[in-house]
């Protein structure tokens, strides 16, 4: 008896861990940006930390992730990342650097593009 619900509840989680291996393996990649609020300055440049997801199932390389920095009054600001490599589900964090306070400002952190493997 006890062989035979074990054998269940392990085939259960073979299961479910094949159907989220398919049904995740298939969606193309999409992402989700976090900008941090916590800014630190250093050597009066502006360290604006941010973090971006692969909430895709499948490999993402080259993403190209633009930020820009409008301040009224002042020239706009742009910066940009490359992350080489963003599998499904996985996270990768960096920061772009401003002269000026992004707090001071509206940014705009996105994602431009990226390539399949």
């Amino acid at each position: 008896m006890t062989f035979a619900v074990a054998s269940v509840i392990l085939l259960g989680l073979v299961g479910l861990i094949f159907f989220d291996w398919q049904t995740n393996q298939n969606r193309p990649p999409a992402f989700a940006v976090a900008v941090s609020e916590a800014v630190r300055v250093t050597d009066g440049r502006y360290y604006v930390p941010f973090a971006i997801t692969n909430t895709g199932g499948r490999i993402a390389r080259m993403v190209q992730v633009t930020a820009e920095l409008d301040i009224a009054g002042v020239d706009d600001e742009t910066g940009e990342q490359q992350i080489d490599f963003l599998s499904g589900h996985e996270t990768k964090a960096g920061s772009f650097v401003f002269s000026h306070d992004p707090q001071g400002g509206e940014l705009t952190v996105r994602v431009a593009s990226y390539r399949l493997p």
